[in-house]
């Protein structure tokens, strides 16, 4: 038995007049579906658990209908699970069935634009299967370590994949918030996948850029550690995102693992137990000209 307590936060930040971010948390066996800021605690059943956050882009209603359409999609198709199909082939089939959908959405009178950035952790067994496209992030804490087990699809992260740009110039770049993919904006999308093996006591971060894109991972950690419930860890960094600013929405989302799941084993990192099923092709570099 594996049991898993999760909170979600959305906050408008100081600027924005819309939130454009939406948070789903789903029980896919009891189909209970959390979307109001509580902190839920349930066993994971035999179909698993759902989380994602969206960030939507569009301006006015649009960003807002288009994230929580990518959320609701998800939720709908992943309800349709199939013993035989794999978990990460069930996760990129909702993924690319929810970009359709905002497609044709986008489509509509007063709605040009509109997308929206998807990170989903699927919880099936003793495996979190991961599913990105665009710069949303998902972080893992696990033995006091916090590392981000997504990639962001961003003009920024090319430049400092590329050693043209340092982590201190991707911060304050005036593309920093570009991103080369979106659900929605082309008809078909291509996601990254993976696979992280659980281990007792993990603990998840879901987070759009409203959180990442002020507060570092170090600060992060600190503040989980240092929180006595998830709630008062959500509380307090968004309220630190505000401090610098606030000039995004923020959304969070954090969760814990316990039960029947193998403990951490001395030397074992997070790299040990993340598989990368599948790279998307919007960081993939320009193919080179024969000659």
């Amino acid at each position: 038995m594996i049991n898993l307590t999760v909170y979600g936060q959305t906050d408008i930040g100081l600027v924005r007049k819309t939130d454009e971010d939406a948070f789903v948390i789903a029980d896919l066996t009891s189909g209970n579906v959390v979307k109001e800021q509580t902190i839920v605690r349930f066993q994971v059943g035999e179909r698993g658990v759902l989380l994602a956050v969206s960030d939507g882009m569009g301006g006015a209603s649009a960003g807002e209908v288009a994230s929580a359409m990518v959320i609701d999609s998800m939720r709908r198709s992943m309800t349709m699970v199939s013993s035989t199909e794999p978990s990460n082939a069930l996760v990129e089939r909702a993924a690319t069935t929810a970009n359709r959908e905002v497609w044709t959405a986008a489509h509509q009178a007063g709605r040009t634009g509109m997308g929206a950035t998807l990170t989903a952790l699927y919880l099936h067994g003793t495996a979190m299967h991961i599913a990105e496209v665009g710069d949303s992030r998902a972080y893992l804490l696990r033995g006091g370590n916090l590392q981000q087990v997504t990639r962001d699809q961003s003009y920024s992260q090319v430049l400092l994949e590329s050693g043209a740009m340092t982590p201190e110039q991707a911060a304050f770049a005036p593309l920093r918030n570009v991103i080369l993919q979106a659900m929605g904006t082309q008809p078909d999308v291509s996601v990254a996948l993976g696979r992280l093996e659980l281990r007792l006591r993990d603990c998840f971060l879901l987070c759009s850029d409203g959180l990442s894109g002020t507060v570092s991972a170090e600060e992060m950690r600190q503040v989980i550690l240092a929180a006595p419930r998830m709630d008062a860890a959500c509380a307090t960094l968004v309220e630190l995102a505000k401090q610098r600013g606030g000039e995004d929405n923020i959304t969070v989302l954090i969760g814990g693992v316990s039960g029947d799941l193998p403990p951490l084993v001395a030397g074992e990192t997070i790299g040990d137990t993340l598989q990368i099923l599948q790279e998307t092709s919007a960081l993939a570099p320009p193919p080179t000209s024969g000659t």
